[in-house]
């Protein structure tokens, strides 16, 4: 009687530490999945805020009047650009 426990008890512990794997390597995908997720939805707004800026400088380019919040932004925006660049050129220089 005292074996037939211990036997249940150890076929229920194998089941637990099979399904804790299945578990363990479901929830690995998942995260894995999550990540790419959070890499693919990264680039998208990064690309809308590419965009956005684009739509922008073709405001200015076309005279159009721009809101002084845009304006500052895009001024901030190209005072980078121009921080980047002049970086680049000092690494090229080396």
């Amino acid at each position: 009687m005292i074996h037939e426990e211990l036997q249940k008890l150890e076929k229920l512990a194998r089941q637990a530490s099979l399904k804790l794997a299945e578990m363990s390597d479901e929830n690995r995908q998942l995260k894995d999945k999550l990540a790419q997720m959070e890499a693919d939805l990264d680039q998208k707004e990064q690309a809308i805020e590419d965009f956005k800026n684009k739509i922008k400088i073709s405001n200015i380019v076309d005279n159009r009047t721009v809101n002084p919040e845009d304006s500052a932004e895009m001024s901030e925006l190209i005072n980078n650009y121009i921080q980047q660049i002049d970086q680049l050129i000092t690494y090229l220089s080396e």
